[in-house]
């Protein structure tokens, strides 16, 4: 079995450490890594600690407008599959990367595997919802997360290929979990104590780049009873400079640099609460119990909210102010994303896919199957 897996962002990062490993045990993996995100610094941070094997190819596109990015994208990677011929295009979540594969591999004989599938925010002003729902669609094998997942693939006609296998980022997150506390040292070097911060992550540019929005949030986080700590992502730190909001950000937050996968697993697993406009932070908290805030309006991880565990509030001053000084409640623990093996699932699947006469090496999670 060869697979040549595509990644370009962090979160992707984090999804592909635990299912290369899979991979590589059991056949060949090709790995791409776009450069979308090309902080060459933190990838690498995030490629040691997750210990994922070096990139065969590095298509080095960086920053664009959507379009050229994605196009950029779409250019580089025909080659290297023309080079490389896999049985499968292993692609993970929704970033431009993703549907650059997608696209790619739609026109050429391969099969494309989508992990992540299924999510939906109902929100088209969201590239990332554009991305998934086209990549689903083009998708020969899509692995979702979570049974609502499946519904919705099923709601959009797409029930062939489709299997429940639970989420990449549970399994990731019990093994980061343990080797962050064996590890990480920056509760110690920030001299901050489990549960006496709260943290907070804002990067999306819904919130950046509309300066009442990002002033409403600065507003409602100066409210919290706890010091802030915010590893600023370089695209917020670039808006506060020009809406002429650093001053009042370094007032209110305690502003640090962006985080390797590891220290910020501890900081979120020892933070009162978390605030953030992330997705991948939404589900991480939720695995980890800390109450999560969201800072928009709707979710792909309805789950979460479902439980208890996470609060949409938009950016609205008042509605952050209220989730962060209210008290936090007791919640029930499901496991709405599986069993902490998805990555032995996928491979197994893919296995099964590639020869009709295997069986998996797991069988996927019962009710979510739609084949």
């Amino acid at each position: 079995m060869k697979v040549c897996s595509v990644v370009g962002a962090r979160p992707q990062f984090v999804k592909a450490a635990v299912v290369s490993r899979e991979l590589r045990a059991v056949g060949e993996e090709v790995l791409v890594h776009t450069g979308q995100h090309y902080d060459e610094e933190l990838s690498d941070v995030f490629f040691d600690e997750l210990e994922i094997p070096e990139p065969d190819y590095n298509l080095g596109v960086e920053s664009d407008t959507h379009g050229r990015q994605t196009a950029a994208m779409i250019a580089a990677l025909e080659p290297v599959l023309e080079e490389t011929d896999p049985d499968v295009l292993l692609l993970y979540g929704d970033t431009n990367s993703t549907l650059a594969g997608a696209v790619v591999g739609s026109k050429r004989d391969v099969s494309v595997a989508h992990v992540e599938a299924g999510l939906r925010s109902y929100n088209r002003d969201m590239p990332e919802e554009t991305n998934r729902v086209l990549t689903d669609h083009v998708s020969d094998l899509c692995f979702a997360p979570s049974e609502e997942a499946v519904a919705n693939l099923a709601a959009e006609g797409i029930d062939d290929g489709v299997y429940w296998t639970g989420d990449v980022m549970y399994d990731t997150i019990l093994e980061a979990r343990t080797r962050a506390h064996d590890r990480s040292t920056i509760l110690e070097n920030l001299e901050l104590t489990p549960d006496g911060f709260v943290l907070a992550t804002v990067h999306r540019a819904s919130n950046t780049d509309d300066r009442s929005n990002l002033e409403s949030i600065l507003d409602g986080l100066a409210s919290s009873s706890l010091p802030v700590v915010f590893p600023a992502h370089p695209r917020t730190i670039a808006r506060l400079e020009e809406y002429g909001l650093r001053a009042r950000a370094e007032e209110v937050l305690r502003l640090i640099e962006p985080q390797g996968y590891l220290d910020f697993v501890r900081l979120l697993d020892a933070a009162e609460r978390v605030a953030t406009d992330s997705g991948g932070v939404q589900k991480e908290a939720f695995f980890l119990e800390t109450p999560c805030v969201t800072l928009r309006r709707e979710t792909e991880w309805t789950e979460t909210v479902e439980a208890g565990w996470n609060e949409l509030v938009g950016p609205d001053e008042d509605r952050i102010r209220d989730a962060l000084t209210r008290e936090r409640g007791t919640h029930s623990t499901p496991q709405p994303y599986g069993d902490g093996i998805a990555s032995r699932r996928i491979v197994g699947l893919l296995q099964q896919a590639i020869d009709d006469d295997s069986s998996p090496s797991v069988e996927p999670l019962s009710n979510g199957l739609a084949d």
